[in-house]
């Protein structure tokens, strides 16, 4: 069987599971829908009314089919808290979510890049050792330490972005950092840590011996196998990104899906809930089939191999 084809099928079959498994926990949790839709004083008449529309009374494979049919048609429910489509809420949720996560994506890139190549040619010389030893600081520094940091040099101090609320593209500058800066010092390590394996190799040497400079061994040989490695780390970082960062979007008050989680968890809102753990499930596994598919075409070997 085609590669290509063997993972798509691997991806829709996971998706599947993932979807089984979290339709039944939300089923199985205690509690009647419908009456916490309608509230304590409902009486039973409204409550039966609503469990008939709602597919309630229906047997369970039967009310898993047509949600998940739902599902594949962009239908996930009702909102119990905003009495509106979980679709369109994880829509209107997505549109900050995937502006801040695509800048926090290119400036962990840029950055961890810059920094885990750097680190790698120069790590004899104590400067850059020092430095690489506080990036390792910075890894276990929690991203809401770094966004207040930012909030006082950025907004308290220079007065140069705002840190509360949505307001075009500047809004996104400082959260994105505050995600950034953390996943890059990760990327970085990684990086460094491959580069520098690779540098040993001997064919390394044997690109030196041939009359190659340091920079083309590195650009044409080095860079190449050194970033395979990391792309399975980069992969982890994007969906953690596209997931919605629940605390930063919190501590910069963004109307993304990490807040969504929040109000859903709090209100108790089960589809909205549901929904939101699904995309989750899909961000996650897309990003997954991604870093598979890059990594056959980097190295077409790796075909053969699975």
């Amino acid at each position: 069987m085609n590669f290509y084809v063997r993972k798509f099928i691997d991806f829709m079959t996971t998706l599947l599971l993932v979807t089984l498994v979290t339709f039944l926990t939300f089923q199985l949790l205690p509690g009647n829908p419908a009456l916490a839709i309608l509230g304590p004083d409902a009486d039973q008449a409204q409550i039966e009314a609503l469990e008939l529309q709602l597919g309630l009374n229906q047997s369970l494979p039967l009310r898993y089919a047509n949600w998940l049919k739902g599902a594949f048609c962009g239908n996930l429910g009702i909102s119990y808290k905003y009495n509106q489509s979980v679709s369109s809420l994880i829509a209107g949720a997505l549109k900050t979510t995937a502006s801040l996560s695509l800048l926090s994506l290119v400036f962990t890139i840029a950055i961890g890049t810059f920094l885990g190549i750097t680190f790698a040619l120069n790590r004899k010389k104590k400067v850059w050792r020092c430095l690489s030893v506080l990036n390792q600081i910075w890894v276990s520094m929690p991203s809401f330490c770094t966004a207040l940091i930012l909030i006082l040099i950025f907004t308290v101090g220079l007065k140069l972005l705002p840190s509360v609320g949505f307001d075009g593209p500047k809004s996104l500058i400082l959260p994105s950092l505050a995600i950034s800066l953390g996943s890059s010092s990760i990327l970085a390590r990684y990086i460094k840590t491959s580069m520098e394996n690779e540098l040993k190799q001997d064919y390394v040497r044997t690109a030196k011996s041939k009359g190659l400079n340091e920079k083309q061994v590195i650009v044409h040989h080095v860079l190449r196998n050194a970033l395979l490695p990391s792309i399975t780390t980069l992969g982890l970082i994007t969906a953690d990104i596209f997931g919605g960062s629940i605390i930063i979007e919190n501590v910069f008050s963004l109307p993304g899906i990490g807040k969504l989680i929040i109000h859903s968890i709090s209100s108790r809102d089960f589809p909205l809930l549901q929904g939101l753990t699904v995309y989750l499930a899909a961000m996650t596994l897309t990003c997954n089939f991604a870093v598979d598919i890059l990594y056959s075409i980097i190295d077409p070997r790796t075909r053969s191999k699975k």
